[in-house]
Formats: structure tokens, sequence, C-alpha cells
């Protein structure tokens, strides 16, 4: 059975409860001025306009991604302001000129067939002493007429290796300097151009070369040839 004292301390307690929570005020707005302020809604409303803000940079960000790449890619497909293909082309056809110009035995096969019939086998070396004398001066002067050409090619050759260097140099400067991989690629092209018609006009000499040694061995076959025939005469006529 509790006693009368428990019952007084209890009482106590709660009263002293309820005058501590009475003391403590629950958050309200405070009015200052004639304007209601709460902090409630003051902390809500930073928070948003923080999110907000965050959400703006990062669009700002992307806008300016996107057009940085949009830039590269412009810069990519920029075309190269320089372009040697016509003086590549230029000296292209120079070799071929001088390769058009062979004397006597041109760079065709139906012409070389023809001046072997006519001056270096079979009736050629066999006709009378002034036909043999005729085309023994021919085939000389098919030969002298090679070695010449090819020193005309080997001269243009050597011409071109100056216009070459200079595209090199703008070729190479223009790779160097270039803005995107378009101009990359399009300097490369044109070095890789360029290496083609130092190659043809390699070809080119090879072949004059080629053309002038074959013939001058030709003439020593025909004028062996020759000799025999005379030399058959010779005794045929004793």
């Amino acid at each position: 059975m509790k006693t009368p004292i428990f019952h007084c301390a209890a009482a106590l307690l709660v009263a002293g409860c309820g005058i501590a929570a009475a003391a403590v005020p629950a958050p309200a707005a405070a009015q200052v001025g004639g304007i209601v302020h709460d902090p409630r809604n003051y902390a809500q409303n930073i928070l948003t306009a923080a999110r907000t803000l965050e959400q703006i940079n990062n669009q700002i960000k992307q806008l300016q991604n996107q057009a940085t790449s949009l830039a590269n890619e412009a810069r990519n497909l920029s075309g190269l302001p320089v372009s040697t293909i016509e003086e590549l082309q230029g000296q292209v056809d120079r070799t071929r000129t001088l390769l058009g110009e062979a004397q006597r035995v041109a760079f065709d096969v139906g012409d070389i067939q023809k001046a072997f019939d006519a001056r270096y086998k079979g009736g050629a070396l066999t006709g009378t002493q002034a036909e043999m004398v005729a085309n023994a001066e021919a085939r000389w002067n098919d030969s002298v007429g090679a070695f010449q050409d090819a020193m005309k090619v080997q001269a243009g050759v050597v011409g071109n290796m100056g216009d070459a260097r200079r595209s090199i140099t703008t070729l190479v400067a223009a790779s160097q300097s270039a803005a995107g991989a378009l101009q990359a690629a399009q300097a490369g092209n044109q070095l890789l151009a360029l290496q083609s018609q130092q190659l043809g006009d390699l070809a080119a000499a090879i072949a004059a070369q080629g053309r002038a040694q074959m013939l001058d061995a030709a003439r020593a076959a025909a004028a062996e040839a020759e000799g025999r025939e005379r030399f058959r005469r010779f005794l045929k006529g004793n």
C-alpha cells in the first residue's frame, strides 16, 4: 500500500514536467517590422535555389562541352589550304614529254618491232653492200640517239628534284601546323603523291637507260652477224 508521501512526490513530479514543457517554446514564425519570417520556409527556399543553380551550372557545362566538340569537329573537317597537285602534275608531264621525244626507236612495241625488222635482223644483215652500210649507220644512230634521250630524261629528273624539295618543305610545314585530322590526312596524301611522282621519275630514268643499253647491245649483235656475213662473202669471193 502506497503511502501519502509517495502520492505527494508523484504529484510534484507531474507538475514540474508540465511547467518545463510550458517553458520550452515550439518553433514559430517571428514577426519583424510587420513582416512574418518563417525560418523553416526560408531554409527550404535557400536549398531549392541552390539546387536550381547547380542544375543551371551543369547545363552551362554541357553547352560548353558541346561547343568545344563542335569546334573540334570543325577543325577536323577543315580542308588543307595548301595544294601541290598542279606542281606534281607538271613534273610528271615534263618527264612524259621527254620520254615522248625518244629518237628513232620510240617506247612503242609496234615501232620497236618495225625498227628491228628493218635494221637489226633478217634481210638488213644480208642485203647489198650499200644496204649493209646504210643499216649499220642507222643502228649506230639508234644507239647514239638512245643514249642522248637517256641523258635528257636524267637531266629532267634532276630538274624535278628542286621542285620536289620545295613541295616537301611546304607539305611538311602544312602537316605540322594542321588544325585538324583532315588537314593532316590531306598533307599526308600529297606527300604520298609526291613520292609516287618521284618513283615515276626513277622508273622513267631506268627505262631510258635500259633502252639505250639494249639498243647498243642489239647494235653490237647485229654488227657481229653482219661481220660473219661479210666474212662469208669474202671466203666465197675467194
